[in-house]
């Protein structure tokens, strides 16, 4: 007697759960979340402004409460950078532009090698400038740019993403933590991908933007702020700073040159066309005041 075939029926899949999963998954990004305020284009110039304001001053809040991870990772950053490690950023968008905003001013305000703190974004140089299209979501690229400059277990990398999700900084600290390097992560959600692989993870959650998703916003802003704590805190604690001066700044215009002479004058007591001519022989101020001092050069 033949037997009659039965098809396994197909799961019912409850639609409304399934949205209300998914919306569920999507709430735990705050830099996904609607923003506070709607109806932005009905707006006069001050209410934009002065609603733009209110949002950002929650960020140094936000920044604050984040310390003693920034404190954590600053600390073991030091101990690779004082035996001769470099410290890299890595990002995407804005992320990596301002990694590398922070990368380049290291050189002129600290006098310290370039090379020594080095920027990297997803789809190269051109896209500080102009995105590059899915640029971010190479799953390689992050670490082949990293290994383009030898990057080895005695230096530090930072991944830099507001989402904390980036495939081209995931990817690129995974690959950094299998070669020993130490990981650091600067993103604006809590429990995200990056903050996972990173070993010193910073979640600085600054809330839904003022247009919604627009992470160049409040989230721009608090990385602006970690970045210019982690980079100035290691260049004091490395000795570029004598006082609260920038001693080994670079003079490469007339203000900076101006803003050197005058520390030397406050130092040495001696005139503004003296020091500038000091400032210009020796290259900048901590030589030029240790060679005064060393052949007391202030006696006429």
């Amino acid at each position: 007697m033949a037997t009659k075939k039965t098809s396994a029926k197909p799961a019912k899949v409850n639609a409304k759960k399934a949205v209300k999963k998914v919306a569920n998954k999507a709430d735990k990004r705050t830099t996904e979340q609607s923003s506070k305020y709607n109806h932005l284009e009905k707006m006069n110039t001050k209410e934009l402004l002065s609603h733009i304001n209110t949002e950002d001053k929650s960020v140094p809040v936000a920044v604050n409460k984040a310390i003693p991870k920034i404190k954590i990772l600053v600390d073991a950053a030091y101990d690779k950078m004082k035996n001769g490690g470099r410290l890299f950023y890595i990002g995407a968008g804005t992320s990596g532009r301002l990694g590398i905003v922070d990368a380049s001013e290291c050189p002129p305000t600290f006098g310290v090698p370039f090379g020594l703190v080095v920027g990297l974004i997803a789809g190269g140089d051109k896209a500080i400038r102009k995105a590059v299209e899915f640029a971010e979501d190479d799953e390689k690229q992050g670490w082949k740019d990293l290994k383009a400059y030898k990057i080895s277990k005695k230096d530090v990398l930072i991944g830099i993403a507001a989402s904390g999700s980036t495939p081209y900084v995931v990817s690129a600290l995974k690959e950094a933590n299998k070669a020993g390097v130490l990981t650091g992560c600067v993103v604006c959600n809590k429990g995200s991908k990056v903050a996972e692989v990173a070993q010193f993870p910073i979640e600085v959650v600054v809330g839904p933007e003022f247009v919604t998703g627009s992470t160049r916003m409040k989230s721009g802003t608090a990385q602006k702020l970690v970045l210019n704590m982690i980079s100035t805190s290691l260049m004091i604690k490395l000795g570029r700073v004598k006082g609260n001066k920038m001693v080994d700044m670079t003079p490469t215009n007339n203000k900076l040159i101006k803003r050197g002479a005058k520390m030397i004058m406050d130092d040495l007591k001696v005139d503004e066309p003296k020091a500038t001519l000091l400032l210009k022989t020796y290259g900048n101020v901590r030589k030029a005041i240790a060679a005064v001092k060393k052949l007391d050069l202030t006696k006429d």
